[in-house]
């Protein structure tokens, strides 16, 4: 019984880190409640199915789509995403009786409401109505006399997404920052319990890599919180805590690398199981509920911790390190509780940053997405014809989400592939949930309600798990307007097939960005941050200025992400082997540079260099690097990169942050060693005066590449996508 308790408590933490503040769940709810709502509302006032569901297509759509901050601009928002709906409404009717106008006319619409991606928050829920109701008057063939019904349902159903989203499950954002809080807690707490175990196994293999892996989902989750804390709080106090959160995320990263270096030295059983027994009993301390216990600082239990983590002999003993560590860990938990508890008594003001504005016309990735979405519609209303004059719009459906978020032609191949593994998925699970409900109305809408939740909960994690509950959810519609068969389910697969070949041919053959052009411009962007963090971080180290290199660390973070978003289909399954290789192969060294810059923020403190020429000399040569990356990104360069593999980096009488933080830029200029051989950049030896670093120390395991060869990257250069 107790090994299923703890299974489930494990289960329930990993879905609260990977829903913060539940505001996923609030946003299936807000659908399936707004359409519960417009079929109470319609049918009891006898409205027939097709015009019910109108009205559900709208309630899911505004529920799915309005992402605005406020109520105020939310509302805004739905009342021009009805007028948007309805206009479209009205000229697709015109469109259904005098044919091929309805053709023109969603070829047009397809441009518009892809291009209106570019004007976020508001412009995706205006382009996303538009073009649903303009597709479900072609699946409804809504002529223009039919048309008040129709318009009065599409009205019913943002009215009832409204009643949901303002009334029913109103925001509380002290709640939603209750349940982030929690959500963080959760992961720290399986982090702290992953580098106990790790230590009392004396550094199994296993015990290790499920000390990276808890690493790794502990910065994915800070991320996703990053982004859950913009809902919720607005500036400045978002953005204090998010540095707040940072810094646990980068002390809780230095307990890792800790636990690890303290298990390297020969420690007393005794010692061992007292160092144990202090990070378990920080993560206990995390568990409690926030509203319980909002600040840990108020039990004793934290006082032992700073004072263990302090006041140390002037003799190092084993441990010391993570004694450091822990309180670190559990300091900046503290001040990061005390920000969620409205306490900014110890911050300084940060100013809110002016509103981007982007221009009504202009050319760019979105405009070129529009194009590109534009021709691939032209050639799925060609394909769609041939296969079925009467279902022809589904490999138009198809283009559209295609190029829904894509930036190049090989992230347009892979979510068209999602989307047609999906369909073939869900034509299965559409047959036989309309195959066991067939007869039963009241059965067949709750199943199409759960479907709708499943397909709005999980859009933002798994596109392909959504294309599968949306064809469930329409083979169930088919079921309940009378007309399913399985000839019917089959031809959508067909059109959406055709949909998606014709998107990714438009995007390989209309204005095509490769995958490597976004990449490269991705890694510029990696490098320029990578080149004013380190400027800023000697600035702060020489004691030249005061600056908070902690915002610039994260800033850096931010452009990795980018990258592993824009690398994502050279490391799909039906990538290339080489091209996965190369794939691999920079985002992990890419991790690499980022965690390293992480660690260097967090031990950075003013004037911890001050009037040492080993600094200067130091960034002088990873700057040197990162700029000969530039030149090769940016097409190529004569400069070779600067490695000096002899000279000891740190010396006897380093301060333990001095050590750590050289010890870190010494890895990270190893980390740009590496990312140089993806561009075939030569590194040439050279020793400097109290510069450089031995690479083969045990420190530096941790940071190596053990997955990926030399030779494959080189070979992977010339024909990755």
């Amino acid at each position: 019984m107790g090994t299923v308790v703890t299974t489930l408590e494990r289960l329930r933490d990993r879905l609260v880190a990977a829903d913060p503040g539940l505001l996923r769940l609030r946003r299936a709810g807000i659908a399936v409640g707004g359409i519960v709502i417009a079929i109470a509302v319609l049918g009891l006032s006898g409205r027939p199915i097709p015009t019910i569901l109108v009205a559900a297509i709208a309630a899911m759509q505004s529920a799915f789509t309005v992402n605005d901050r406020t109520s105020r601009a939310q509302a805004v928002t739905l009342v021009l995403a009805t007028c948007s709906g309805a206009l479209s409404l009205t000229v697709a009717s015109l469109g259904v009786t005098h044919s091929p106008l309805d053709y023109v006319l969603f070829i047009l619409l397809i441009f518009l409401a892809v291009y209106a991606q570019r004007f976020a928050p508001r412009g995706p829920a205006l382009g996303a109505l538009a073009f649903f109701m303009f597709f479900f008057a072609m699946f409804l063939q809504i002529h223009f006399t039919q048309l008040p019904p129709y318009l009065l349902a599409l009205a019913v159903g943002v009215a009832g997404s409204a009643l949901m989203r303002f009334v029913v499950l109103r925001r509380d954002p002290e709640r939603e920052l209750v349940r982030i809080r929690r959500a963080f807690r959760a992961r720290l707490g399986r982090h702290a319990a992953t580098a106990a175990a790790y230590l009392a196994s004396g550094g199994s293999e296993r015990r290790r890599n499920q000390l990276r892996r808890a690493d790794s989902r502990l910065h994915e989750a800070v991320l996703m919180i990053e982004d859950a804390i913009d809902e919720v709080l607005g500036p400045p106090a978002s953005e204090l805590l998010r540095r707040r959160a940072i810094e646990i995320e980068l002390a809780a990263q230095w307990l890792s690398l800790t636990a690890r270096r303290t298990n390297t030295e020969k420690l007393p059983d005794e010692v061992r199981d007292e160092l144990v027994g202090n990070i378990l009993r920080f993560e206990s301390l995390i568990e409690h509920d926030p509203r319980e216990l909002p600040v840990i600082s108020d039990t004793g239990q934290f006082s032992k911790m700073l004072v263990t983590g302090s006041r140390l002999a002037d003799k190092r003993e084993p441990g010391d390190d993570l004694r450091r560590a822990i309180a670190e860990l559990a300091l900046a938990d503290v001040n990061a509780q005390r920000i969620a508890e409205h306490d900014y008594s110890a911050e300084a003001e940060v100013p809110e940053p002016p509103p981007a504005k982007k221009p009504l016309l202009a050319f760019d990735n979105q405009t070129r997405a529009a194009l590109q979405a534009m021709i691939g519609g032209t050639l799925a209303v060609i394909g769609g014809e041939l296969v079925s004059h009467q279902r022809w719009y589904w490999a138009v459906l198809t283009v559209f989400v295609v190029f829904l978020n894509t930036s190049t032609t090989g992230a347009a191949f892979v979510k068209g592939l999602r989307r047609v593994t999906g369909t073939m998925a869900g034509i299965f699970g559409g047959m036989l949930l309309a195959l066991l409900v067939t007869g039963d109305l009241t059965l067949t809408v709750v199943l199409i309600l759960v479907c709708v939740f499943c397909l709005v909960y999980t859009a933002r994690v798994s596109y392909l798990v959504m294309s599968f509950f949306i064809t469930c959810m329409l083979g169930l519609l088919y079921s309940l307007l009378g007309t399913f068969t399985l000839d019917v389910l089959w031809l959508r697969v067909a059109e959406t097939a055709i949909g998606a070949g014709a998107g990714i041919l438009a995007a390989i053959a209309v204005l095509p960005v490769r995958t490597r052009t976004v990449l490269r411009s991705d890694l510029e962007a990696v490098l320029t941050d990578l080149h004013e963090f380190l400027d800023q971080a000697e600035l702060l180290l020489s004691g030249r200025e005061n600056i908070n290199v902690i915002d610039l660390s994260r800033q850096l973070d931010r452009a990795i992400e980018q990258v592993r978003t824009t690398v994502e289909p050279l490391t799909h399954p039906i990538s290339l082997a080489s091209r996965r290789t190369y794939g691999s192969y920079v985002l992990t060294t890419l991790d690499r540079i980022g965690f390293r810059a992480r660690n260097v923020a967090a031990r950075a403190e003013p004037g911890l260099f001050a009037g040492d020429e080993r600094l200067t000399e130091l960034i002088d040569r990873i700057t040197h690097n990162v700029d000969v990356l530039l030149e090769a990104v940016g097409g190529g360069t004569q400069r070779k990169l600067d490695r000096d593999t002899e000279t000891s980096i740190t010396a006897g009488t380093d301060s333990r942050h001095a050590r750590s933080v050289l010890t870190s830029l010494g890895r990270l200029d190893e980390a740009l060693i590496a990312l140089g051989r993806v561009f075939e950049v030569q590194a040439t030896e050279s020793v400097k005066p109290g510069v450089g670093r031995r690479t083969g120390s045990s420190q530096a395991a941790a940071d190596r590449v053990t997955t990926t060869s030399e030779e494959n990257v080189h070979r992977s250069a010339h024909d990755r996508q």
